[in-house]
């Protein structure tokens, strides 16, 4: 699922391209990424796009009468950009946005449809969108600290929650945790002031490296290779191959369809935790350290 730094470069992409022109034709393609009737798609027609934002992991168009399109990429949606009469890719395409200058193409590949597209009227309408989740790189430490208190959860489900935290998702928050030296499952009401505060400072330095990092390999053109599993990346995705700081071998825990990559060594004191199905699977085989799994 595409997460806060690559969205805040589709929307510096679509910015350039797409504010100040007029929206031509709404195209649906797909009738299941549609989720509201009232507006109708029509409505967004011959309506001119005045300003473009993030609400949490959704992208938003603002068009003139305060006219909101809301696309939610979930997991595999993705946006492109289509310069002149160039067609959009087949099967996977759900929606066509056509401006004077281009054409936006909202996708998604696979076969399960969970990506959305909502047309709604008003700030108020849009509000109510909102997960919740605090803007991390707008808030200070202690605004922070304190969103982390609110609720007791583990540091992997409490960074991943929209109504906790905006933007971050299963990729970015493997990658702020191994380099806050934390565990994806220790718990936020145990957290001393000091773990807080290195928290926000890795959450905030991973967070604009990453922006900084996909915005110089997009250059000028729109970003299309945008994915959760990024080369140069300490732990997510790298499973068993060796972590950047100290070489030990990347763990996983896997569950339903996601999964958490952390470094024994570097977060949890050299013990592995429990995967949900193998560790029950070879009960007391289960290594429950380095040195065991070595």
């Amino acid at each position: 699922m595409p997460e806060l730094p690559d969205l805040t470069v589709y929307l510096e992409h679509l910015d350039a391209r797409a504010r100040g022109h007029v929206l031509r034709k709404l195209r649906v393609l797909n009738p299941f990424v549609l989720r509201t009737a009232v507006p109708p798609v029509a409505a967004a027609e011959g309506r001119r796009v005045v300003a473009l934002r993030r609400l949490g992991k959704r992208v938003v168009l603002e068009l003139e009468d305060k006219l909101f399109l809301v696309l939610h990429l979930m997991v595999a949606g993705r946006l492109r950009w289509l310069e002149g009469r160039a067609k959009p890719p087949g099967r996977i395409t759900l929606a066509t946005l056509e401006f004077d200058g281009g054409t936006l193409a909202f996708t998604e590949a696979g076969s399960k449809r969970r990506a959305s597209l909502h047309v709604v009227q008003g700030e108020e309408a849009l509000a109510a969108m909102d997960p919740g989740g605090l803007e991390v790189l707008e808030a200070d430490a202690g605004a922070f600290a304190a969103r982390l208190r609110s609720e007791n959860h583990t540091l992997k489900r409490a960074l991943t929650d929209p109504q906790l935290f905006a933007g971050i998702g299963n990729a970015y928050s493997d990658e702020i945790l191994h380099r806050a030296k934390l565990s994806p499952v220790a718990l936020t009401s145990q957290m001393t002031p000091l773990e807080m505060a290195r928290l926000h400072a890795a959450t905030l330095v991973t967070l604009r490296a990453w922006t900084a990092r996909l915005r110089r390999d997009a250059g000028g053109a729109f970003p299309e290779k945008v994915t959760a599993f990024r080369e140069g990346m300490a732990v997510h995705g790298r499973y068993r191959q060796p972590c950047p700081d100290c070489g030990a071998p990347v763990q996983r825990i896997v569950y339903a369809e996601n999964e958490t990559n952390y470094c024994a060594r570097c977060q949890t004191g050299g013990r592995l935790l429990a995967d949900r199905a193998l560790s029950r699977l070879l009960k007391k085989s289960w290594p429950r350290s380095l040195d065991e799994l070595e």
